[in-house]
């Protein structure tokens, strides 16, 4: 899950992580109010999740309050487009208007979960204000990095030596750096990132960009983190999958596949694609899954209009084949279908899940099995073209 930058730099005042002064406003007089409130000069900010609003024009430095109007203007309800947004962009509902700061010196400072040495690294960098992927393949020796024993935490030593290495006050930075691993373990945080961390004109330590996502498996532990999801920043349907617990991403083809696990999710979409088709989208219901989430992600995919096939593929383990089957049959009757459904089982009660599909009335066709699927794919689509 992620959140605003706003968001993030409430938590990081939590747990002392300096930022500078603020304000949220959703229309130009709210962004007017903020200046008075702020004095001038101030940087207004859009807020919506992704990366490169600074190059897209969507971090603006105003000098006046006329500047500062028009530039909220410009901003607000128009579509953001940067490298991460796609083509469409994002629409700005929502500016963060910040007093701003005199700049001395930029640094990057982000926490990730590193699975091959399964524990925390905290990266530090002399090299602020770059995208740090851009940083990686360019000047990779000026990312600094230290692993962390999950037992015994961000030790003191740890944060005085990144600090060193990143050329950052020493004493101050440490104490940043010990406050936002706290953030991160505290509230199970899969990325934190300060890009940039200033040093200010005045000699202090200022985070004056936040980013923060969190691990969705533990939201349950975090009711207030949950709350700040903001639907606006999801796909419509993505955010409908979230409410039953449906792992779901949406993509650009023409191909809807349900199936009960993610290997067996990435294994499906490449036979699509050697069938010369594409996948409309990711639909993982998990191990664990019921007839109202089978039912619930049926319906989802049948309401992506690009979707011109549904491809079911499920082994049957911990998710029973009819159990599969009653859902997908539950789900029918209650949507109307118009495009054909292709079914692959095995597994569990493989041939009541088919018997029970075949028994249904419904026009579904049944696979043999992946190869059988893959050529009905080819042949279905065929006819439909």
């Amino acid at each position: 899950m992620k959140i605003h930058e706003y968001q993030a730099k409430e938590l990081f005042k939590k747990f002392g992580i300096p930022v500078p002064e603020g304000r949220l406003a959703t229309t130009v007089e709210e962004v007017k109010a903020a200046v008075d409130e702020l004095g001038l000069p101030v940087v207004i900010k859009a807020q919506i999740q992704a990366g490169g609003r600074g190059k897209a024009g969507g971090v603006k430095l105003a000098k006046t309050l006329e500047e500062a109007e028009q530039i909220a203007e410009n901003i607000l309800g128009k579509p953001l487009v940067t490298h991460q947004t796609g083509g469409q962009g994002k629409i700005v509902r929502k500016v963060l208007v910040e007093k701003a700061a005199n700049i001395q010196k930029e640094y990057y400072v982000g926490m990730v979960i590193d699975r091959s040495q399964n524990r925390p690294v905290l990266m530090v960098s002399p090299a602020g204000g770059m995208e740090i992927e851009e940083l990686a393949q360019e000047k990779p020796e000026l990312i600094f990095k230290e692993a962390i024993d999950p037992f015994l935490g961000l030790l003191p030593y740890q944060a005085r030596k990144l600090s060193f290495k990143a050329a950052m006050p020493v004493k101050e930075a440490a104490k940043l750096l010990m406050a936002l691993y706290k953030l991160f373990v505290s509230y199970d945080c899969s990325l934190a990132e300060i890009n940039p961390l200033i040093l200010t004109e005045e000699g202090s330590l200022l985070a004056i960009d936040a980013k923060l996502n969190f691990d969705d498996s533990a939201l349950y532990r975090h009711p207030d983190i949950k709350e700040m999801l903001d639907p606006d920043e999801l796909d419509p349907l993505e955010y409908e999958a979230m409410k039953y617990r449906l792992n779901y991403v949406r993509l650009d083809g023409n191909v809807g596949i349900m199936v009960n696990g993610a290997g067996l999710a990435m294994a499906t979409m490449d036979v699509i694609k050697l069938a010369g088709a594409e996948p409309a989208n990711f639909l993982d219901v998990g191990g664990g899954a019921n007839v109202e989430m089978i039912t619930q992600g049926f319906k989802i995919l049948l309401s992506d209009p690009n979707v011109k096939l549904i491809f079911i593929n499920i082994f049957g383990g911990i998710l029973r084949c009819d159990v599969l089957a009653q859902g997908v049959i539950e789900a029918a009757k209650q949507v109307d279908i118009n495009i054909p459904v292709l079914v692959r089982l095995e597994g569990t009660n493989v041939e009541k899940g088919r018997q029970m599909l075949n028994e249904s009335g419904l026009n579904f066709v049944v696979a043999k099995d992946i190869s059988d699927a893959a050529k009905k794919i080819v042949e279905i689509l065929g006819k439909k073209e």
